[in-house]
């Protein structure tokens, strides 16, 4: 349940438009809801700004179709990643509006609207990095930013991420995917004032080591303002980068609302 929702509840409630009874009733499993195998958390929205988002990755398509149907049924925007097409059949057998996105292995159906959090871009290094780049694009849209996807950007060819410095700027906050040697996040911060969350993927040669080596030279940048999530984890930067724009926008508006108060003085 969103913070919009419960409000909208206890409005009802308060100007005798719903009885208490039926309030309590709504109210019932509102922190979570007990499924034997899972326990979902209805609450996350309240605590966090967002829907619990599902694991795919080790659940048989069954489990993950009854999560996603109780989470839905509550009118809450689903994802869920690491998601097979089999998850995805059985999700879309009950849920036609479900869809599927290939390249990030995500499950999206979309409940009520997220608050519009301004501006992110994600880049990444190469077309092989495109999955993880996905991945986090899907779910920073999904949670209520407007998303620039800039592709193919790579510190091989330093010219293509010069001309894309416009765009780069005019955003809030940045996600930038790489492997190999994962150079392309110490570049970009060194160009820009705003924060940047960096992903290492599992993209490279053996020396890589899975993505070991560009997760390493991420943790090693001397550049400043950068963080570095966990390889291939495009939904955790996303989620990262979802935190940072709703707290500028709570900060926007509340700098807005006292300097309204102090012209009404």
């Amino acid at each position: 349940m969103s913070p919009q929702r419960l409000r909208a509840l206890l409005e009802h409630v308060q100007n005798g438009e719903k009885s208490v009874e039926s309030a309590l009733e709504t109210l019932r499993d509102l922190p979570f809801e007990d499924l034997e195998f899972a326990k979902v958390d209805h609450h996350r929205a309240l605590r966090q700004g967002f829907p619990e988002v599902v694991f795919g990755q080790g659940k048989t398509p069954p489990q993950i179709a009854a999560i996603a149907a109780t989470l839905y049924g509550r009118g809450d925007t689903v994802l869920v990643t690491r998601a097979s097409l089999e998850a995805f059949e059985a999700v879309q057998s009950d849920i036609p509006a479900a869809r599927y996105e290939h390249s990030a292995r995500i499950i999206l159906i979309e409940g009520e609207k997220a608050a519009h959090l301004g501006r992110a871009a994600v880049l990444c290094a190469g077309t092989s990095d495109l999955p993880v780049a996905d991945e986090a694009a899907i779910c920073l849209e999904a949670m209520g930013a407007e998303v620039t996807r800039i592709s193919d950007v790579g510190v091989a060819g330093l010219h293509r991420l010069l001309e894309t410095l416009p765009q780069i700027r005019d955003c809030r906050a940045l996600i930038v995917v790489a492997g190999m040697e994962g150079a392309l996040p110490s570049v970009v911060a060194g160009l820009v004032s705003v924060p940047v969350v960096a992903v290492p993927t599992s993209v490279g040669y053996g020396a890589a080591f899975g993505g070991l080596a560009a997760l390493l030279g991420m943790l090693n940048s001397c550049a400043n303002g950068i963080a570095v999530v966990n390889i291939d984890n495009g939904f955790g930067a996303a989620a990262f980068v979802a935190s940072i724009l709703r707290t500028q926008k709570a900060t926007k508006n509340t700098e807005d609302t006292q300097r309204g108060t102090e012209k009404l003085n």
